[in-house]
């Protein structure tokens, strides 16, 4: 779909892969259905980068659940759109598992104002990272993720850099292979997605290569922590209508109770692990509906 020219070769050279030249030229004179074919097309490309990073993903993935197991922290930091994936992440992690909401924290260039609205400049301060991480005196049982498509965002570096002058553990998530954050990584993640559709848009595939990484990473970690049963998300925080209807048929699966007393369960008891172990360790059962 698309042809590669000898001149984009050459613009290409010398130049880190999320930056290369888009394969697909001329895309001001493509109509609608064209564009997302096209752009449908570079898409399919990312699952199979993800696939050939899974040993690298696989082995941070196993330092977190050191690291946590042990009571530790994941942390997050990055820029722009990697920063914002990173908060999306975390943020996520309390409501679907039930973990405090201090156990896995994303922080971004330029403060919580950044997830709206780009701060100029915020990501070029290599010492910012740091400083943000500094706040929760960070320790050798967390593990600290630098995301950065590009995989030189200054304020991402400088914070893994003083992470690694302390002994706490490093991890990254890039889309540039030879990047200069894989120097100071413990446990790298690579996921080569090549070159963007839109040049240089690291908001497309690398991207969404980053998101699925993170899915991949915290939920596999929240699996090996026991905040799940069979493939359900028992330790959730029923904090919304849709939570608490998931919930109470969780229950009600679990014991085979009708759904008014499987209510008063988890009124009772907060989650559905605690009242699905309540239920089992009553005395007297009640009846099913």
């Amino acid at each position: 779909m698309g042809s590669q020219h000898k001149s984009d070769a050459a613009t290409n050279t010398g130049r880190s892969l999320t930056e290369s030249a888009s394969e697909h030229r001329h895309l001001e004179h493509m109509g609608l259905a064209e564009i997302l074919e096209r752009m449908n097309g570079e898409d399919q490309k990312v699952p199979l980068a993800v696939a050939a990073a899974l040993p690298q993903i696989q082995a941070l993935a196993e330092a977190v659940l050191r690291g946590m197991k042990a009571g530790g922290r994941l942390f997050y930091l990055g820029a722009g759109t990697s920063g914002r994936l990173g908060v999306v992440d975390a943020s996520e992690c309390p409501p679907t598992f039930g973990v405090d909401f201090d156990k896995v924290i994303a922080l971004i260039a330029g403060g919580d104002g950044a997830i709206r609205k780009a701060v100029e400049f915020a990501e070029d301060d290599e010492e910012a990272g740091w400083k943000d991480l500094e706040a929760y005196h960070p320790g050798p049982l967390d593990t600290v993720v630098g995301l950065a498509a590009s995989g030189r965002t200054p304020y991402v570096l400088g914070a893994l850099k003083a992470c690694q002058q302390r002994g706490i553990p490093t991890g990254c998530v890039t889309c540039n292979p030879g990047a200069e954050l894989l120097t100071c990584s413990d446990y790298p993640v690579v996921v080569a997605v090549g070159p963007e559709f839109l040049t240089g848009s690291t908001r497309l595939k690398s991207g969404t290569a980053q998101k699925l990484v993170l899915n991949m990473l915290t939920t596999s970690v929240m699996i090996g922590l026991g905040l799940v049963e069979d493939n359900k998300m028992t330790h959730l925080r029923p904090s919304n209508l849709k939570l608490q209807d998931r919930a109470r048929r969780m229950i009600m699966e679990a014991t085979g109770l009708g759904a008014e007393q499987a209510d008063q369960y988890l009124r009772q008891h907060g989650q559905v692990h605690r009242a699905v172990q309540a239920y089992r360790q009553s005395p007297n059962q009640p009846s099913k509906d």
